[in-house]
């Protein structure tokens, strides 16, 4: 069975808490902290965009997989910040861990949805026996316009997994889409940071595609909430992650391991994978997984994962993600605008 035969986890040290945001633009830190549940969010340095954080993790990735690079036949970085418009953070990826030139390479967009798009594209490859191993990696840096609700929250970080048939350390037994065109964010070339639809975001776009695409897949698996013992969703804030937690049967303590956006905030492509990273550091062999991703635009992927015996001898292998997390130094929005290049010379 196609399955996880490594992954790696990084975030940037940089933090800026709410407040600090908060007390430049005159807002209610409290307030906002409350209603987001979100307290502070990553801030990459100057010289950390995509492909450095997509290049840390899938070295990681590889720490844990103990498999030649070589024989990695496709690798997709799945982001919406990417650093060049015309040059793929994919091949940056390949060149960095020495696994050129056999091999297929692409960058992916769908918005915060794109690094699990590139789970399942390498599920297809391996599936198939077209390659042997793949590498499917979800990070971003952000963007949110100065004094914009997203400033709150936009921030920085991916996760990589290779994807691969042999010792697997979970397997990935099903997986679901559900996609519309819902223009809930979008950003057309050239602009420095993306619009939104302000509470149109959550209903009929969040809401509705992670709500639709985890019931297709308890249907198309025949299981339930109970039948599982983590599950993470999208999380643009803790707010809506919580909620559709609730609304789908889940248990606080079902979904508490995969909430990282209280203290990283929303890592974008970042966020599913980051989640699902932080679940495979404690998860135990025999337990089951329960993912579900979001992409503004719209869509979100499921996945139902089995954790495997591999998973005591790898996880080990490579920081895990709550102690890269906890690696921290704050900043003031000073700092943050000029690492963020909000700073206009």
């Amino acid at each position: 069975m196609v399955g996880i035969v490594g992954y790696g986890a990084y975030v940037p040290s940089y933090r800026i808490k709410v407040e600090e945001i908060a007390k430049v633009w005159g807002d209610d830190s409290v307030a906002l902290s409350r209603g987001l549940v979100v307290n502070e969010k990553s801030v990459p340095s100057a010289d950390e965009d995509t492909a450095t954080i997509a290049v840390t993790a899938a070295r990681y990735a590889l720490a844990r997989a103990q498999i030649d690079p070589q024989k990695i036949g496709a690798i997709y970085v799945g982001s919406e910040s990417h650093p060049y418009a015309v040059k793929p953070s994919a091949t940056i990826v390949a060149e960095a861990i020495n696994a050129t030139p056999d091999l297929t390479a692409a960058d992916l967009e769908f918005a915060c949805k794109a690094g699990t798009a590139g789970i399942q594209m390498t599920m297809g490859l391996v599936d198939s026996d077209m390659i042997e191993y793949g590498l499917a990696i979800g990070a971003d840096t952000s963007q949110g316009a100065p004094g914009d609700a997203l400033e709150y929250t936009a921030s920085a970080g991916g996760a990589a997994y290779i994807i691969g048939k042999d010792n697997t350390l979970a397997d990935i037994e099903e997986t679901y889409s559900f996609t519309t065109d819902t223009p809930d964010f979008y950003r057309r070339e050239g602009q420095d940071y993306p619009s939104h639809g302000g509470r149109f975001t959550g209903e009929p776009a969040y809401f509705k595609h992670v709500l639709s695409a985890a019931k297709g897949l308890f249907e198309k698996t025949d299981s339930k909430p109970e039948d599982y013992d983590y599950a993470c969703f999208h999380q643009p804030n803790g707010k809506f992650y919580l909620r559709a937690g609730k609304k789908l049967g889940f248990t606080s303590e079902q979904i508490k391991q995969g909430l990282l956006t209280p203290n990283i905030g929303n890592t974008y492509s970042g966020a599913v994978p980051l989640a699902l990273s932080n679940i495979l550091d404690v998860a135990e062999p025999g337990d089951k997984i329960f993912v579900v991703s979001y992409g503004s635009g719209a869509g979100s992927d499921g996945f139902t994962l089995t954790v495997n015996e591999e998973i005591k001898e790898k996880r080990d292998l490579a920081p895990k993600t709550q102690d890269i997390i906890d690696r921290k130094q704050y900043v003031d929005y000073a700092v943050y605008a000029k690492f963020k290049g909000k700073i206009k010379m």
